[in-house]
């Protein structure tokens, strides 16, 4: 009988270390999954100031949309939370549609060597951030619903694990249309 007893209670502490840590490894993705945001980020405002150094002889008449991105990218620098990156990223990657829409009405500008490098180099950044957005939002679904789900959660409450922040999504209804330019 003793015997029985102590397999249930090593069985027990088997499957508590086990979800222990497996939810610590479920929170270090989600931190992984920003930071891999981030770097995309970065990338793409490192990526910035050359495409406006090479846009602005061109695009005299759009200057405000050069000084939006500017100002959205020192914004993005100094935001500190998930949710206020995540708004001026969307604000961000409208102000760059633009950008890119608005150039279709500069033949010499889409000619340019150096514009068509660094736009190419944008699409593919904007393709590895789209990525890993959705690897972020994966990765917090799938840590918040082991939060939740039976008998995980009470490990959860027993070593205080809390929720992570919302999921990256766009809160700006304009951001998820076609972007409309007309002169």
């Amino acid at each position: 009988m003793w015997i029985a007893i102590l397999v249930v209670v090593v069985l027990i502490v088997l499957w508590a270390i086990i979800s222990y840590n497996g939810l610590v490894t479920k929170k270090m993705k989600v931190k992984n999954a920003w930071g891999q945001i981030d770097v995309q980020l970065q990338r793409r405002f490192d990526l910035i100031p050359n495409l406006v150094n090479c846009v602005k002889g061109y695009m005299e008449h759009e200057t405000s949309v050069l000084e939006k991105v500017t100002e959205l990218r020192t914004a993005w620098s100094k935001a500190g939370t998930v949710s206020e990156k995540a708004k001026l990223d969307n604000e961000l990657s409208g102000a760059l549609k633009t950008i890119m829409a608005v150039s279709e009405n500069y033949p010499d500008l889409k000619a340019s060597q150096n514009f068509s490098e660094l736009q190419e180099e944008l699409r593919n950044t904007e393709n590895k951030i789209s990525y890993s957005r959705q690897f972020y939002n994966d990765s917090v679904t799938m840590y918040n619903t082991a939060l939740m789900v039976f008998p995980t959660n009470i490990i959860a409450s027993l070593f205080h694990f809390t929720s992570e922040d919302k999921l990256y999504t766009v809160e700006d209804e304009n951001a998820r249309k076609n972007v409309k330019v007309e002169f």
